[in-house]
């Protein structure tokens, strides 16, 4: 909910200080010939919230949780590069290679005393996207992009010969999901402004099973895989 509010604020923000661009009797079109260009390039800022999603062999909840896992999510950080090959009028090809930082703190809720895990991970993540944007109107742009991306997980731990019984939580180095979202280009005097926010959706097993077969931590874990939001300021 926090990331939707920094979100709205943010963009209210913009609007307020550049209301000329949703006036419907402005005459003046910023950056009129900027999506004529077929190459196009530009870097973001944003924000991100990672999450870990499980899929159990057979799931028996906690008698005192009800769950067998708990994940708290906190608030990361996203910076990248941008470059876009416009296809036609309202159809555009990205590709945003980036780096991600994130912190999920992490708690067995089944498993032995030494149950509460923080995984920082910093991932270089890699989308390739289709941008299905609107007619202009004005100085904005409405559209929806959705894609696929992979990423590397620069601390995944996955070679760590230490497991979860030596406190190390292990997770597989490279990983694949698909996204979707939306936002709004905004056209500026002197560049294109564009805040978006994201799904973003694993559709690989990221865990690396404890070496111990009958591992109170991973044995009943069938699948786990990131889901995240991203909220991006992009400028080009």
């Amino acid at each position: 909910m926090r990331l939707y509010l920094t979100f709205a604020f943010v963009l209210f923000g913009v609007i307020t200080a550049h209301a000329q661009i949703f006036t419907p009797n402005d005459k003046v079109d910023n950056n009129p010939t900027f999506d004529k260009q077929r190459w196009s390039w530009g870097y973001f800022l944003g924000f991100n919230n990672y999450d870990l999603n499980f899929d159990y062999i057979k799931y028996v909840p906690s008698e005192a949780t009800g769950k067998d896992f708990e994940v708290d999510r906190t608030i990361g950080f996203n910076v990248g590069l941008i470059g876009n090959m416009r296809i036609n009028e309202h159809l555009d090809l990205r590709l945003e290679p980036g780096v991600a930082f994130s912190r999920i703190n992490f708690q067995f809720y089944k498993a032995e005393p030494d149950s509460f895990r923080e995984i920082n991970n910093t991932y270089v993540h890699i989308p390739l996207l289709l941008k299905f944007s609107t007619t202009r109107i004005n100085n904005f742009k409405p559209f929806v992009v959705g894609g696929l991306s992979t990423s590397i997980n620069l601390s995944s731990n996955e070679n760590n010969p230490d497991d979860n019984y030596n406190g190390q939580f292990r997770m597989k180095t490279n990983a694949y999901y698909y996204e979707i979202g939306f936002g709004i280009d905004l056209y500026m005097y002197y560049f294109k402004f564009t805040p978006s926010i994201r799904g973003v959706f694993g559709l690989s097993d990221e865990i690396v099973r404890d070496d111990t077969p009958n591992s109170h931590y991973t044995s009943n874990i069938d699948k786990m895989s990131t889901r995240a939001i991203f909220i991006n300021f992009t400028f080009q």
